[in-house]
């Protein structure tokens, strides 16, 4: 659609200089192109732009709760692999950090793996740290989860709180 205006244009521009000297022709022609055309090419490119982003941004929010779900599974198995070393999980208070860097609360550091269970620790897509809870809900021994968009607890729909598939 741009290129056929583009096209357009040029075609109209180029019929406009190549008639002989005196027909059709002002020095304001040879200027460039007129205000009435520019508009209406950047209205073509806001329409274009708009529509473009109604069809992106919810792909971007679901995008952003399936990476924190892979997120969220990855420090799952991080957490199962701590607990097979340490026959126990971290306590809350350490939070995910536990599976970086040994926390102060454990009872035998030589049982903790060298350079830790993951190589690093990340924030969810919206940039904060994911949760530990130990015990967690509906009787898991842990739930990791995220806050959501919102960074509060609850919500619904993109607010709502993340967690992964097997707590």
């Amino acid at each position: 659609m741009i290129r056929t205006l583009t096209r357009l244009l040029l075609r109209t521009r180029a019929l406009t200089l190549s008639l002989p000297k005196g027909q059709g022709k002002s020095p304001r022609d040879e200027q460039g192109f007129t205000l009435t055309e520019l508009m209406v090419v950047l209205f073509i490119l806001g329409l274009l732009t708009t529509i473009v982003l109604i069809n992106v941004l919810p792909s971007q929010d679901k995008a952003m709760v399936t990476k924190a779900r892979a997120d969220i599974a990855t420090l799952e198995q991080a957490m199962e692999m701590y607990r097979l070393d340490n026959l126990t999980y971290p306590a809350a208070a350490d939070g995910v950090m536990a599976l970086r860097t040994a926390p102060a609360s454990l009872a035998d550091p030589s049982r903790y793996r060298s350079g830790g269970y993951v190589r690093d620790i990340p924030n969810d897509p919206w940039g904060r740290p994911y949760q530990l809870d130990v015990p967690g809900r509906d009787g898991a021994p842990f739930a990791i989860y995220s806050l959501g968009a919102d960074g509060a607890p609850g919500g619904t729909e993109d607010n709502a709180d993340i967690y992964g598939g097997s707590n």
